[in-house]
């Protein structure tokens, strides 16, 4: 829950202005920002691809406060993001419950970015791997074709803590994902990630993209997210 209306449309001129300037050094870059739904409208006249930061698992219906999927298409969002670690945390979302929301988006026309990642706890004892199957098993159950979804890795312990994973961690754990999915799925890290890792971070074999919290709010920190930091 970040920016007001004003705020965001500061960002967005912002955004545009240092993005002309830098065009040059951001190549076959896909991007796109994921606002809170009250500000998903100012983007549609900007060119730029925006995504949901959640949806329902209902398609319509009484069900008072949620967004559902006929909504963000109607916004003409390309993206929306499913399970992230906060509503898993916050709101017990379960792996059940994301699979449903997977579906739903992909029968609108909506591109899910399915978040999965394991807790400190789990991490400690050493069963990342085991849980992350865990969440592919449930949370992708029933997908045909990995090449319409994006799996973004979040280990949890390293989300918003300053603490990040090694890149050569990070590699592994995609690598993991892959194999256990599809080699045509797009898989994205999100923890912690920053103008000072992205480069290294993108140079490994089965990372294709970050998905970028705390240091996508601003908009320098985002256009050099988009070069690599150079």
């Amino acid at each position: 829950m970040n920016k007001t209306i004003l705020e965001t449309e500061d960002f967005i001129h912002e955004f545009k202005t240092l993005y002309q300037k830098n065009k040059n050094k951001i190549n076959n870059v896909d991007f796109a920002i994921a606002a809170p739904f009250t500000k998903l409208f100012l983007f549609k006249n900007h060119n730029i691809d925006f995504a949901a930061q959640n949806m329902s698992q209902f398609e319509k219906g009484a069900y008072t406060g949620e967004i559902s999927p006929l909504m963000i298409k109607d916004l003409n969002a390309k993206y929306v993001i499913l399970g992230h670690s906060e509503r898993r945390e916050y709101f017990n979302e379960s792996d059940e419950i994301v699979n449903q929301k997977l579906h739903l988006a992909l029968k609108h026309g909506v591109i899910p970015i399915v978040c999965i990642g394991e807790t400190l706890k789990q991490y400690e004892a050493k069963q990342t791997k085991e849980v992350i199957l865990k969440q592919i098993q449930k949370s992708l159950k029933d997908v045909k074709d990995f090449s319409k979804i994006i799996i973004a890795y979040e280990p949890i312990w390293a989300i918003g803590t300053g603490k990040t994973s090694t890149v050569e961690y990070a590699q592994e754990i995609c690598e993991f994902i892959r194999k256990n999915t599809s080699k045509n799925v797009i898989i994205q890290y999100g923890g912690s990630v920053n103008p000072n890792n992205i480069e290294n971070l993108m140079s490994q074999k089965d990372i294709d993209g970050a998905l970028v919290g705390g240091a996508s709010l601003e908009a320098q920190s985002f256009i050099k997210l988009l070069t690599l930091n150079k």
